[in-house]
Parts: structure tokens; C-alpha cells; sequence
């Protein structure tokens, strides 16, 4: 999902995307980790000669909350709590140590957390576009839309620019208005200027192109964002998924391998799994299940990628209860998608149905949840229409990463 991409994720993809002021999605792991490493060593130098510099601290802590995103190592988490836990204690009203915890709660998929936190930093400095950004992001996850938009409005007015535009064209998507989505990634695009930023949007164009079954102009945006940004790897992946859809599969499970071996995120590898099977191969979900073990171990709650694949891949009851937990925690669009899927793969598709009609019920055009709808109504002996050109066979490429 978007909200995770620029604040995840992921759906995604992901767990590991909030931060309050990187506005765009990882590029190559080896690239960013030299840049950051450099910056990382002169905070840690600067708070060697001030360790009573806060605001140091809790920048350090927003890189390493960065670097989990960017390089899909969850370890980063920890390191993050401890940079945070010293800026707030030497100030803990401070508005940018209460948004770096703000963003760290979210990235370990703690939203409530991250409401609470955000609104203490905005009660502490009003003008902080980060922490009404990291708000809005949060209030997604947590499904109040409206509570989103607020701030996504607040942040606009207060620092229109890729991170602001870029929120403002997911929360279109989620009403259902993908022209007015299309309209906020072209503002963030002209008004980006860094070659990741202008991947980062050109990567998101291509991904509102391939959930309205235009695959060819997809292909074209990944392509411009490889333009922009060689080692922008979503846009490899997306050009992974237009691959399979195009039933390429060979050339899909090369560019994946890519992906993989620079940013072994959970959604990506769930990706090639799929894809192989699409290919007549045996799925391997041994990364899948390591990755699966760093994230609980850095304290990252992730039931909803479990949830999603249990209902695909393993055990029904299992999604049930991974669901279940996520819709307990974060009852927005996905997470009542997920619920519902999974009560469906269970056998339960009257008690599916709400769930399904509330993860379709803002008009979001996203086909995976058109589809589901459409199986557990006709399931029940319900009319119901599949976006056609939908593939079942491959439904974490139509999840938003």
C-alpha cells in the first residue's frame, strides 16, 4: 500500500516503510546504505561531542527507522528504539523525538501508538509537516479516512511537495477517483527533483496503471523510473509483475530474482513464489519464513501478510486467526479484505461477506478485493461480476506494494 510506501505498504508491502521524512521508496540497498552510513557516522560523531544534542539523537533514530525500509532489515527497529529512548530522555516533549516515535510505532505496525504520538508532536508544534504526515499515514492503517485526509490536508498546506502529493493521490485511490489519483502523482512528479523522487512517482504512476489493467503503460512508467533512478528496485519489481501477468513467466523470475537479492522483503518474495508456481515450479518459502522471524524478533507485528498468504498458500484457520488479530488492532480496507478472504478460504462466506463489503465499500477500484467480493457473493448464490483480466492465480502482484 502507498501509505506504506511514503510513510506499508506494504501493502506493500509493507512493514518496513514509515518514516517521517523519507518521501520515497528504497532504492538499491548497496546504494542508499554508503550514503547513509556517511550521514550515520557524523550524527554519531556530532552526539559523541553533544550527547545532550536530542534533536541528533532522534535524527539518528529516523535514519535507522529509514534504513529498516530501505534495506528490509528489521534489526534497524531496535537500533531506532534505543537512538529514541535517550532523545526522549533528555527531551521528551520535543516535537521531532515525539515524531520519531510516532514513526517507529508505525513501522512496527503499532498505529494507535503512532496517533497518540504523532498528535503529542503536533500538540508540541503544530507546523510539523512530518508528524501530520506520519498522522495521516497512521489513521489509514487505523481506517479512519476522514481522520487521513485531514492531515493529509494539513500537510499540503503546510509543505506541499512529493511526501504531501504522493498522500494525497492514495487517499483519491482509496475514494475510488484514480483520475484525481493520476492528477496528485503528476503534481508530485513535476515537482520532484531528486532522481530517487522522480522514480518514486514515476514507479507509483505505473502502479495505478497496472491495477486498471493497462500493462503496457505500467511497463512504460517502470521503465522511466529505471530512467530516473537505475537502482530504483520497485520499479524492477514492477516490471517483474507485468512480466507474469503478460504470462512471461522465465523473464518474470529473473527480474525477481533481482529483486530479491536486493531487498528480500516479504511481499516480493511472496511475488516470485506465485510466479513460480504460475511456471510449473515448487514455490520455496524458506526466505519467506526467515524474514517472517526477524520481523517478530525486532517487534514487528505483521498478522496481515499472514493472514493474506495462509489464505493463499497454507492454512485457513491459521488466516482466520492472523486476520482476525490485524482487523482487532487495524480495521481499515485491507485488513477487512484479509478477514473476509480468509473467512471464505475457511468455509464461512456468510460471515465473510460484511468483511467484504466494507474492504469495497469507499469505491477503491482495486481488482484483488473486486474479486474476492465476487467470490464469496456468488459463493452465497449472489450475482457477481470479476474485473475481467484479473488473475487468481497470482494475487499478491495485484496487492499494492
Amino acid at each position: 500500500m502507498r501509505s506504506l510506501a511514503i510513510a506499508g505498504g506494504l501493502v506493500v508491502a509493507g512493514a518496513l516503510a514509515f518514516t517521517a521524512y523519507a518521501v520515497y521508496a528504497p532504492p538499491e540497498p548497496a546504494t542508499v546504505t554508503t550514503r547513509t552510513v556517511t550521514f550515520t557516522e557524523t550524527l554519531q560523531s556530532r552526539l559523541k561531542r553533544l550527547p545532550g544534542d536530542y534533536r541528533s539523537w532522534a535524527q539518528l533514530g529516523m535514519e535507522y527507522v529509514d534504513q529498516a525500509r530501505v534495506t528490509g532489515d528489521p534489526s534497524y527497529y531496535t537500533k531506532a528504539e534505543g537512538a529514541l529512548a535517550t532523545a526522549a530522555r533528555l527531551n521528551a516533549a520535543d516535537d521531532a523525538v515525539l515524531t520519531g516515535q510516532a514513526a517507529l510505532a508505525a513501522g512496527r505496525h503499532e498505529f494507535s501508538d503512532a496517533v497518540r504520538l504523532a498528535q503529542r508532536a503536533i500538540g508540541a508544534n503544530p507546523y510539523s509537516a512530518a508528524a501530520h504526515g506520519v498522522l495521516a499515514d497512521a489513521k489509514t492503517q487505523l481506517g479512519d479516512l476522514s481522520g487521513a485526509s485531514k492531515a493529509v490536508d494539513k500537510m499540503m498546506g503546510l509543505r506541499p511537495g512529493v511526501a504531501a502529493f504522493a498522500r494525497a493521490s492514495y487517499a483519491a485511490e482509496l475514494r475510488g477517483d484514480r483520475t484525481k489519483a493520476r492528477e496528485f502523482l503528476e503534481y508530485a512528479q513535476n515537482d520532484a527533483y531528486a532522481p530517487a523522487d522522480v522514480a518514486y512517482t514515476r514507479y507509483y504512476l505505473g502502479e495505478l496503471a497496472l491495477h486498471s489493467g493497462d500493462l503496457a503503460a505500467a511497463g512504460d512508467w517502470y521503465a522511466k523510473a529505471l530512467q530516473a533512478y537505475p537502482a530504483y528496485t520497485p520499479a524492477v519489481a514492477g516490471q517483474a509483475r507485468v512480466a507474469a501477468l503478460s504470462g512471461r513467466t522465465t523473464e518474470a523470475l529473473d527480474l525477481y530474482q533481482r529483486v530479491v537479492e536486493r531487498l528480500p522483503l516479504s511481499q516480493y518474495l511472496i511475488e516470485q513464489g506465485e510466479t513460480r508456481i504460475k511456471a510449473g515450479l515448487k514455490p520455496d518459502w524458506t526466505l519467506l519464513e526467515a524474514q517472517r522471524k526477524l520481523l517478530r524478533a525486532a517487534g514487528v507485528r505483521d498478522d496481515l501478510t499472514w493472514a493474506e498468504f495462509e489464505a493463499d498458500h497454507g492454512d485457513p484457520a491459521v488466516a482466520v486467526r492472523h486476520a482476525r488479530a490485524e482487523y482487532a488492532r487495524n480495521p481499515n480496507l485491507v485488513a477487512a479484505d484479509a478477514l473476509g478472504w480468509a473467512l471464505f478460504k475457511a468455509g464461512k462466506p456468510r460471515e465473510a461477506l460484511p468483511y467484504a463489503k466494507k474492504a469495497t465499500s469507499t469505491g477503491w477500484r482495486n481488482p484483488l478485493l473486486a474479486y474476492h467480493r465476487a467470490r464469496i457473493e456468488r459463493a452465497l448464490g449472489k450475482p457477481a461480476r470479476v474485473t475481467p483480466g484479473f488473475d487468481p492465480s497470482l494475487p499478491a502482484l495485484a496487492r499494492f506494494s
